[in-house]
């Protein structure tokens, strides 16, 4: 009977499969020291019902005032509203001050009225088709985000309930992120001051994908957030599946977390007690391991998926069910009163008076601290409302230039680096004194020790980011002497100077999608650090292409989230197949709209360290694509001289650069960007094609017009423009760039393409075609000009 009390009542416990028996053993301790039965005061039992009221009433209100209108009611899962306050009044005892909440749409309204508070009367005038942002674009309210301080008896809570689209999960890597960026700011190593709560669907969370990818994250060391708090919102039922025979290949939805040996708390929604009680085990067992664990509230959808929807024609048996059922509310209240806890029509007196309050557009109580001053809140004023510029002043003294490449270049005593990165560190001391070009990977590294000692933050992460993919970086080193496996690494970047800002560098997990989501979420919590994502081969993009279109592309006008993320996508055509060669630049320039983001192509180690420092030195925060070389990184012609880091700055277009080139002389520009330019470059010397000029677009989005028709109008007798690229006719910039480059012409000169022809693959995977294709693209470059042809 004692066994029974404590695990087969209202609460079901999975813990078993836990490796460390002191976790195990904590677990059970609370659980069977009170037979899984909580003994809650009169207060904290009224305050229980008080939420449910809550829950219940906003839902039955908004249901009678906006008839028809869309919602994701939570009725049927009020308990949820008891769970999460509890979570956040507890976890503020605890010294909890920050709480970020990612949730999808069901109860979403009832979370932003109900926990955070939000004024009422302001929900019910976006019902009304009013709105308070002027946003080029605007969102749906269930998306919308919300952030207040709360009183907890701990003191303040900061609580942040993150903006999410449609796609299910997806902000779940994106809070984790967010709250990385402020466990940063705080110094908050293990989370004991910052805590994510993600709510999910049953369905949701057994389907997604990315709810592993996440999991897979938590105790890693460079995404580890101390653990976060889950709580299902478990109705039994995705949309119109409800048959676990479709649903999923488990048991319970949350089987997933046993991955990460995450325990799981099953509990009754009916039973509200027992659902607090299960949240503070919880919360407790979080705060004191710094471990995932879950409360699976089981609990059913009054409604339809939304609120035009029928379910009884796919659910007739659980909609029967569901009509008898009198509510959660209504089954506690009852009890409460049975017990003596609240007088016979007490329930019904708290209906009234959240009803009455609903009616003045008011809370019952107002829980939110107004004017409340944290120390760690970021400041984005200075970068908001900020007209476009391209300039920027990112030239950086020659001393200074000097001083830091003679620290980078450096490693202890004691280290023993291989001899391959002995050579690097060798050139790259010769390059620092000015006495050799600077090829890719030292200018990258002089704009991240600039930035550092300027005081910028930086977090750079990505599969194999800390030596590059094409052992271009080096910003870790090994010592080959070392003994431990967990030792022996050293990051001159660290060790720029005493007071730098701090550099770091985390190889990723493999996976693209929730690694991208959470460093979309880390800069767009920390506008002061340079947040940069790097893919392996940008070809491997297109598996956080969710995170892509949802947040980075359209955050700021659906939602006003400025976000300065750099994603440095490796792109280029060297003859390596369909999936080595595109981080098809079509599709991010197909997204580019209202300068919501900058797609650049560098060419040179000066230009990719001008960009680089353009990011933070600028007044606002723009998502930056680059498109990062490959061959190039080690091209000689690549090089910069020192010089041109100490003057200048980003070049959006880089005219002709050779001075045997007659202007008056030129007929024909070819344009281009990336890697084709070097061999443009050598097809006109081996042609002797000197009336022919060739001008680099830098950046592609946003379309650099003045600077690219200053160019053409160095040339007094142009007749032609040629746009030339490695990708095929339907893919790369052509069709997203050819009205900007046409717009720059002058009446009667003519457009031409030259490029691969249109494919529905990136790239061949024979080597000999590869070569034939460039070698006719090169030709069609310099020969007269077919095909399709514009006049202006």
């Amino acid at each position: 009977n004692f066994l029974r009390d404590t695990y087969t009542r209202s609460i079901g416990a999975e813990f078993m499969y836990i490796s460390d028996p002191a976790e195990k053993r904590w677990i059970q301790q609370k659980l069977e020291s009170i037979r899984s039965t909580p003994d809650f005061s009169p207060e904290k039992k009224t305050h229980i019902l008080d939420r449910l009221t809550a829950g219940e009433g906003l839902e039955r209100y908004l249901h009678t005032k906006y008839v028809g209108q869309k919602r994701f009611s939570l009725e049927g899962g009020e308990s949820f509203i008891a769970s999460i306050d509890e979570t956040i009044q507890r976890a503020g005892e605890k010294g909890v001050q920050e709480i970020v909440i990612g949730m999808a749409h069901r109860g979403r309204l009832n979370v932003l009225v109900n926990t955070l508070g939000k004024v009422p009367q302001e929900l019910f005038e976006e019902f009304e088709g009013k709105h308070g942002d002027d946003l080029p674009s605007g969102d749906v309210k269930y998306h919308q985000g919300f952030s207040s301080d709360i009183s907890t008896a701990g003191g303040p809570v900061h609580l942040s309930l993150a903006f999410n689209p449609s796609h299910l999960e997806i902000v779940n890597p994106v809070v984790e992120g967010s709250v990385k960026a402020r466990m940063d700011r705080r110094g908050d190593k293990e989370g004991a001051q910052v805590l994510p709560i993600l709510v999910h669907g049953d369905a949701a969370f057994a389907g997604q994908g990315v709810v592993m990818e996440t999991l897979n994250l938590a105790q890693t060391r460079g995404y580890g957030t101390g653990g976060t708090m889950h709580i299902v919102i478990n109705n039994q039922i995705g949309f119109t599946t409800s048959d676990p025979r479709d649903a999923r290949s488990t048991i319970y939805c949350s089987d997933v977390v046993k991955m990460i040996e995450a325990p799981v708390l099953h509990v009754n929604a009916d039973d509200p007690e027992a659902v607090v009680l299960a949240t503070q085990i919880a919360l407790d067992y979080r705060m004191e391991f710094k471990k995932d664990i879950v409360v699976d509230i089981i609990c059913y959808r009054k409604l339809g998926h939304n609120e035009q929807d029928t379910p009884a024609l796919t659910q007739p048996l659980m909609y029967k069910k569901i009509a008898q059922h009198p509510g959660t509310r209504k089954l506690y209240a009852d009890k409460l009163a049975t017990q003596g806890v609240i007088a016979a029509d007490g329930g019904d007196q708290m209906v009234a008076a959240y009803r009455a309050a609903m009616d003045a557009g008011k809370h019952t109580i107002d829980p939110v601290i107004s004017n409340f001053k944290n120390k760690f809140a970021v400041d984005w004023l200075p970068f908001l409302n900020k007209k476009w510029t391209d300039s920027a002043d990112t030239a950086v003294p020659m001393t200074e230039l000097k001083r830091l490449a003679a620290r980078i270049t450096v490693v202890p005593k004691e280290f023993k680096a291989h001899s391959l990165v002995e050579k690097v560190l060798a050139d790259r001391a010769t390059m620092g004194r000015g006495e050799m070009n600077l090829d890719w990977g030292m200018g990258e590294h002089l704009a991240f020790a600039t930035l550092v000692s300027s005081g910028y933050p930086i977090r750079l992460t990505g599969q194999d980011a800390g030596r590059g993919t094409f052992v271009h970086r080096h910003a870790v080193l090994h010592d080959q002497n070392r003994e431990r496996w967990d030792a022996g690494t050293y990051v001159p970047l660290s060790n720029v100077s005493d007071s730098q800002a701090p550099f770091t560098v985390i190889d990723s997990v493999l996976s693209e999608e929730a690694v991208l989501a959470f460093e979309y979420g880390y800069a767009s919590a920390e506008p002061n650090t340079l947040t940069i994502w790097e893919a392996q081969f940008g070809d491997f993009v297109n598996g956080a292409q969710v995170v892509i279109d949802q947040f980075i592309s359209s955050g700021e006008v659906k939602w006003g989230r400025a976000c300065g993320l750099v994603m440095m996508l490796p792109h280029g055509y060297e003859g390596q197949g369909p999936e080595h060669s595109s981080a098809r630049p079509e599709r991010f320039l197909q997204l580019c709209a209202d300068n919501n983001m900058q797609v650049v192509q560098p060419t040179t180690a000066a230009q990719i360290f001008h960009v680089l420092r353009r990011q933070m030195v600028r007044q606002f925060r723009k998502p930056l694509v680059i498109l990062t070389p490959k061959s190039l990184l080690r091209n000689k012609d690549a090089g910069s001289a020192l010089s041109e880091l100490a003057k200048g700055g980003f070049q959006t277009v880089i005219g002709e650069v050779d001075d045997k080139i007659d202007a008056k002389k030129v007929k024909r520009v070819v344009a281009c960007s990336g890697k084709v330019y070097y061999d443009l470059v050598n097809a006109r010397k081996t042609r002797g094609q000197n009336d022919t000029a060739i001008v680099r677009i830098e950046q592609l989005y946003p379309f650099p017009h003045k600077a690219f028709a200053a160019e053409l109008k160095k040339f007094p007798n142009l007749a032609e423009v040629v746009w030339a690229q490695d990708e095929p006719q339907n893919q790369g910039p052509w069709f997203q760039i050819q009205h900007s480059i046409f717009e720059g012409l002058d009446a009667g000169q003519r457009l031409a393409y030259a490029g691969r022809p249109a494919s529905a693959s990136p790239a061949v995977g024979y080597y000999d075609k590869h070569y034939a294709q460039q070698k006719d693209l090169l030709e069609t470059a310099f020969s007269k000009l077919k095909g399709f042809i514009l006049t202006k």
